[in-house]
């Protein structure tokens, strides 16, 4: 079942277009709960590419569990996570 509430509010400007891709081989929940009136999470897995909009200040958050049974927490800032589009110039 997926959750509705990852939809940014549709009074905020400035959305982004963003991507991360998990890397390790273990599975990591990506969450975003700086931003006022909304909540993003979703589970990555090994390998996976998440594409998701965003706004600039929002701010990735990666939790892991690792082998010692601790969890690990990396954070991006989701402007550094920007998709850049290239346009092709028409001479």
């Amino acid at each position: 079942m997926t959750l509705t509430l990852d939809r940014l509010p549709s009074d905020l400007s400035g959305r982004i277009l963003c991507w991360y891709i998990n890397d390790t081989s273990t599975m990591q929940i990506a969450r975003i709960a700086n931003i006022a009136n909304w909540y993003f999470e979703r589970t990555v897995f090994p390998g996976e590419r998440l594409l998701f909009e965003a706004l600039p200040e929002a701010e990735l958050e990666i939790w892991q569990s690792v082998e010692t049974g601790a969890v690990a927490f990396d954070k991006f800032l989701c402007d550094e996570l920007r998709v850049e589009e290239e346009t092709d110039s028409v001479v």
